[in-house]
């Protein structure tokens, strides 16, 4: 009887049927359709992340820095080179100087390496790597030989005198280069995590568990191209020659890669001079569901540290991929309510109605013997059904909208923050030299350059989205049906006699 009278009614208000149908199809679908974009792109994000935080990264620990207070205590701020009167090399007039050093990157603060085995034994951690972000800076300069002029006299060129001879211009003059690149000290036995694990190895090999303790390197192959810099070569790192064992590039076109030279993390500490300590530790949860509790424990035992997720991490990456992330997280979802809600405000309009038009009918029902809850489980499942119709097609159109965004894949452009390297400098002058704010230069020191990548978007198929699908059809037909079997189940027999009448 239940489903003589639903065949009958439903095929008797097509109108109604589909006009309630068709508004929840497109609700649906552009739910189905804003989830997969968003889906899309935070996968993209997750792809541009990886060059710079690495693969399998979930949360990454650092400190904050500190305004420095001493520019050789290895702090990240300014640097100076100061040269004795008896340091460098004198020739035809010119003294030769050089200084190397190995310090904590700019904006970078170190701390404890006692902080990995706490971040190691938390719950549900499945991996964790520290690394030292340094830099390494040179300063190379031909200065006049200061010593043909007297002490206490004036300053050479000043009320007539005859400046010193020498020099690169040969008439007192001087130059200088200041050359940097950035050094990431990683502990070789760990590469399920971290940023050397993001990276294509391109020649010879990566640096394993056996080069703790060796002066060994892998580089960046864009670095060591510009460089000049072969494989089995050898760079100097803070004054100390350091043989390259692997050139390595980044896992995807157009991306950077974290540093331009990849050192044990031991021979780092040492070379640095900052024993015992870590600059950033890259922490693998066991599950996505775990993130947020690791997350909370972490900041829980290191509460002077900062302690960020993948979705942290994301909102420094900019460019039109930001922009699809804002309109797929903000205006997608927003307008997807909007939408739902309309479809469901239509049915339940539609539904009041249907029941105000069918008074004598159902008066009719309720006069004959029909209690009110099969009224009101009439009404619905004829709402209900109204609602899987609309969830049916709806699902059906938002396949055809992702395969659409598939076929069309559009290509978005990330732009993500990274370490890159200071631009060698030059320039004139002698005596003390700062490298970096507040030394005049701006050159040698750790930047936070753009990587940019291009990223094809695609609009992933989950059945979680299409269970939600379901999920909304199913209760805006119940919804409907329910405030409009409601209606019914107030309606009198007498009314349906008046009406009648």
């Amino acid at each position: 009887m239940f489903i003589t009278y639903l065949r009958r009614e439903l095929a008797g208000r097509r109108k109604q049927t589909a006009v309630v149908a068709i508004g929840m199809a497109l609700a649906i679908a552009l739910v189905i359709i804003v989830n997969a974009v968003s889906s899309g792109v935070q996968s993209a994000q997750a792809k541009v992340l990886e060059s710079v935080y690495g693969v399998g990264t979930d949360i990454t620990v650092n400190q904050t820095p500190t305004t420095p207070t001493d520019a050789a205590a290895g702090t990240g701020g300014p640097q100076r080179f100061d040269f004795g009167a008896a340091d460098g090399a004198t020739s035809d007039g010119t003294t030769s100087v050089s200084q190397s050093r190995l310090r904590a990157g700019r904006g970078t603060a170190t701390f404890d390496a006692a902080a990995l085995k706490t971040v190691s034994d938390i719950d549900n951690v499945s991996a964790a790597a520290a690394t030292l972000s340094l830099e390494n800076t040179t300063f190379n300069g031909q200065l006049p030989n200061r010593a043909q002029t007297p002490q206490g006299s004036a300053a050479p060129g000043a009320d007539g005198t005859t400046p010193p001879e020498g020099g690169p211009d040969g008439a007192g003059g001087s130059s200088f280069n200041v050359d940097s690149f950035s050094v990431l000290g990683i502990d070789p036995a760990t590469d399920a995590v971290g940023p050397l694990s993001a990276v294509a190895l391109t020649d010879g090999r990566t640096l394993t568990a056996a080069d703790a303790g060796t002066d060994v390197a892998v580089l960046d192959a864009a670095y060591a191209t510009t460089a000049s810099v072969a494989l089995g070569d050898t760079i100097q790192i803070a004054g100390t020659g350091v043989t390259v064992v692997g050139l390595v590039s980044a896992a995807t076109a157009d991306a950077a890669t974290a540093s331009n030279v990849y050192i044990p993390l031991d021979v780092a500490q040492t070379l640095s001079g900052l024993t015992g300590q870590v600059s950033d530790i890259y922490v693998q949860a066991a599950s996505s569901t775990d993130i947020d509790q690791v997350q909370s424990a972490i900041e829980k035992a290191l509460p002077d540290a900062t302690v960020k997720t993948q979705a942290d991490l994301a909102s420094s990456v900019s460019g039109s991929l930001s922009t699809a992330a804002d309109l797929a997280s903000n205006l997608g979802r927003w307008l997807s309510l909007i939408v739902l809600a309309a479809a469901f405000l239509i049915a339940i309009l539609f539904t009041i109605s249907g029941v105000t038009r069918r008074t004598r009918e159902l008066g009719t029902l309720k006069a004959i013997g029909w209690s009110n809850g099969r009224i009101v489980r009439q009404v619905a499942g004829e709402s209900l059904v109204q609602g899987l119709i609309g969830g049916v097609a709806g699902i059906a159109i938002g396949l055809v909208g992702i395969l659409v965004v598939n076929l069309v894949s559009p290509t978005l452009t990330a732009t993500a923050t990274g370490l890159a390297a200071g631009a060698p400098g030059r320039g004139a002058g002698g005596g003390a030299v700062t490298a970096g704010t507040g030394g005049g230069f701006g050159l040698g020191q750790a930047a936070q350059a753009a990587a940019t990548t291009d990223v094809a978007l695609t609009a992933p198929v989950t059945v979680p989205v299409i269970l939600i699908a379901v999920g909304l059809a199913i209760f805006g037909g119940l919804l409907a049906g329910a405030i409009g079997g409601w209606r019914a189940s107030r309606l009198r027999p007498a009314e349906a006699l008046r009406s009648v009448a």
